[in-house]
């Protein structure tokens, strides 16, 4: 409990501002009484006389009465510049007998109900409670502000019979602030609600406001605390493209008559996720050592992947040999379509052409890549067949072209932005006579992220409730709602895949903008 202190200094500064009043006094009195008291007749007549005599005389009453004043104004001075040393004596010899005393009063309720019975409570440590304030007069302690991410502000202490709630600490990171304390049974006020702790995660809501503490039969109640801003959502992912490489020669198939491939079929939609397109055949091999064209079968299409699988890679083209005649090379299977999330598979490698004497010789071309599922990038094409000629000069020697690459998958969307915090609810004013506190404002939404699509802005937090009033008194005037978060824009299209082949092909043109997210919602007033 604090103590009533006379401040020695300000007195002792007191007593040297009134010396220099009186000094400056006794100065102007002294330099006039010689003109004043001394003043001569105008002329020879009794008026004049009689007039420089009146006067002479009020000159020497006020210098009399001057002489009075300033011994007054001396002892003033004496005695209070030894009143600073009389205070401070006094109050030191008073302190510690009432401090014993206020310990032995204090002792039973400390013991029995764990708050004094006079003095204020205690204020909390971070993110902890305040003390109660006393049972017969104190003020409750402030709760404690936190910095933790998730520890909400600690509470206000209540007061006793007469006092202050003590007011609610700062919610953490993303975390409530903490209810204001309870006024005074008989009188006081309620203690203001802590603010909300802004959102750091991603799409994370913001701490709701501490509610305002009540008054009791006389008093105000608190304001609540403000809620927080809500996190903005993450950025959606757009696909990535393929890096554009030259293509490696084909393994060589094993000899056998000419034919195509077989088409693979679709891989299922599975219960569980992450069934893959299967692959498509392998093309036969074309052989005739003499005057006969000779053709490699067509490679196998791969099929398509389920939702979260890739698609199946394409057949590769089967081998052409001839002695004489033209060798054209077969052309690989197309790579399967990735499912929702799944790439696209890759497209198979064309045939190789070797003619050994004079006819013409033409690699097969690569298959196609497969397109890329949501948020998937697209398969490589595959790499043209070789062409070759044991024998030169002889015929043409053409290789393939390599397969185009699989378009990437659309943007996958953004996460909505977070929710903003509610304001907290104001006190209740005093029960006879008391004006309820005003809710605490509602924290704004947060943004919606970049994607393919843009995520849905956070909708605005509801402003607190105005506390009800006393019998006399007025209700507390609600908070406002929080303006929703803005939704997040749409983000570039992913670039196309990059074909694969002796000379790389271009890549392919990037992908739409996605759409712009809806903004959220405006948080409703209290």
């Amino acid at each position: 409990m604090e103590y009533l202190i006379a401040a020695q200094d300000v007195l002792v500064a007191a007593a040297a501002d009134l010396e220099g009043i009186g000094s400056a006094l006794a100065a102007a009195n002294r330099a006039a009484e010689a003109p004043t008291t001394g003043l001569l007749a105008a002329g020879a007549d009794e008026v004049s006389a009689a007039i420089a005599s009146l006067f002479s005389g009020n000159a020497q009453a006020y210098q009399a009465l001057s002489a009075q004043a300033a011994a007054f104004h001396q002892q003033f001075v004496r005695a209070l510049s030894s009143a600073a040393g009389s205070y401070a004596a006094a109050e030191a010899a008073n302190a510690s007998p009432m401090q014993a005393v206020l310990d032995v009063v204090n002792g039973p309720t400390q013991l029995l109900l764990g708050r004094p019975l006079i003095g204020d409570g205690a204020n909390g440590g971070p993110g902890q409670n305040g003390g109660d304030g006393g049972l017969l007069y104190g003020n409750g302690g402030n709760g404690g502000s936190s910095s933790t991410p998730g520890q909400p502000g600690g509470r206000g202490g209540a007061a006793g019979l007469i006092g202050n709630g003590g007011a609610g600490g700062a919610g953490g990171p993303g975390a409530n602030g903490g209810a204001g304390g309870n006024g005074g049974w008989l009188y006081g006020n309620g203690g203001l609600g802590g603010n909300g702790g802004a959102a750091t995660q991603i799409g994370g809501n913001g701490g709701n406001g501490g509610h305002g503490g009540n008054a009791g039969l006389w008093g105000n109640g608190g304001a609540g605390g403000a809620g927080a801003a809500g996190a903005a959502g993450a950025n959606g992912q757009n696909p990535v493209s393929h890096q554009v490489t030259h293509a490696t020669d084909g393994a060589d198939g094993t000899t056998g008559p000419d034919g195509n491939g077989t088409d693979a079929g679709s891989g299922s939609n599975a219960v569980n996720p992450g069934v893959g397109g299967g692959a498509g055949g392998i093309g036969g091999d074309g052989t005739n050592l003499g005057q006969t064209d000779v053709s490699g079968g067509a490679g196998g299409d791969g099929g398509d992947g389920a939702n979260f699988a890739s698609g199946g890679a394409g057949g590769n083209g089967g081998a052409a040999q001839s002695g004489f005649g033209d060798a054209v090379g077969g052309n690989g299977g197309a790579g399967g379509n990735g499912g929702a999330g799944g790439g696209g598979g890759l497209g198979g490698a064309g045939g190789s052409a070797n003619v050994a004497n004079a006819g013409n010789s033409i690699g097969g071309n690569g298959g196609a890549g497969g397109n890329g599922g949501i948020g998937a990038p697209g398969g490589a094409g595959g790499a043209g067949g070789n062409a070759n000629q044991d024998n030169p000069p002889g015929g043409n020697s053409t290789g393939g072209n390599g397969g185009a690459g699989g378009d990437g998958g659309v943007g996958a969307s953004a996460d909505v932005g977070g929710a903003g915090g509610f304001g907290g609810s104001g006190g209740r004013g005093g029960l006879l006579l008391g004006t309820g506190g005003a809710g605490g404002d509602g924290g704004d939404g947060g943004n919606g992220g970049d994607g393919g699509a843009g995520g849905a802005g956070g909708v605005g937090g509801n402003g607190g409730t105005g506390g009800a009033g006393g019998l006399f008194g007025q209700s507390g005037s609600p908070g406002s709602g929080a303006a929703g978060g803005l939704g997040g824009a749409g983000g570039n299209g992913g670039a196309g895949g990059g074909g694969t082949g002796f000379n790389p092909g271009a890549p392919g043109d990037p992908g739409t903008q996605g759409a712009t997210g809806a903004n959220g919602q405006h948080g409703l007033n209290g």
